[in-house]
């Protein structure tokens, strides 16, 4: 549970909060009395769950893997806070199931896309800034197919896997800066991204009834981010009790 006001003062990015683990994240940040930059595609469902959210939420529409669409919204983003962000959540996922021999190249590159060079852009977007003020924390989700890998999961293992790495060279790099660096990797977690999939109907696959809910990653998120200056947590993972 986000505890009042022990994000106060500071400021968060995250991208993918028009939904799932980004919303619940970007609710529980605010809670906690952060100002909160929102990070999607859907403009006009980012724009609605900012008003719920209040005042202290700002969405901006970015397509992550776009480039010029990334350097747009940090622009929007610095100018809105005046400073880099002290806290970036790399969140938004694609998630594409087939077999090697049968995913489409298309499909391959737009999760690598999506889930790594994506972040990778951000953190070289907005590293500089908190290296330049001594502060400021990284956050990556990951997901419990960065060390397990799954038959259909080609795609989403080689990206999360690699961020997973990226992580962990980001991690070295920052040591002692007073920037700090998290992977967060949930097991299955109940989001609209399943819709497509059905895992209920699909052998070898966690129900939804049985996944972590989004909230209780985004839980522990703020609990990363509310550690003392001089605490990292290196790598945090979640699975259903």
């Amino acid at each position: 549970m986000s505890v009042p006001g022990a994000l106060t003062g500071r400021a968060a990015v995250v991208t993918g909060a028009s939904r799932g683990i980004g919303l619940a994240t970007a609710r529980a940040l605010a809670a906690a009395g952060a100002r909160v930059i929102m990070l999607a595609r859907s403009r006009e469902e980012l724009e609605r769950h900012a008003r719920e959210i209040g005042a202290e939420a700002v969405a901006i529409a970015c397509d992550v893997t776009d480039g010029n669409s990334v350097s747009i919204a940090a622009t929007t983003a610095h100018t809105a806070l005046g400073r880099a962000p002290d806290i970036l959540i790399n969140n938004a996922g694609a998630f594409a199931l087939a077999t090697i021999d049968r995913m489409d190249v298309e499909d391959f590159a737009h999760t690598i896309d999506v889930n790594l060079i994506a972040p990778f852009q951000l953190v070289h977007t907005f590293l500089p800034g908190m290296r330049e003020r001594g502060a400021g924390h990284i956050v990556t989700i990951g997901s419990i197919a960065d060390r397990v890998a799954f038959p259909e999961n080609g795609a989403y293992a080689a990206s999360k896997f690699g961020v997973r790495a990226l992580h962990e060279v980001l991690r070295a790099e920052v040591r002692g800066s007073g920037v700090r660096a998290t992977l967060v990797s949930p097991g299955p977690v109940d989001t609209s991204l399943w819709d497509p999939v059905k895992p209920e109907t699909r052998a070898g696959f966690t129900p939804r009834s049985a996944m972590l809910s989004a909230d209780s990653v985004a839980d522990a998120i703020v609990y990363v981010v509310t550690r003392p200056p001089a605490v990292n947590v290196d790598e945090l993972r979640l699975s259903r009790a």
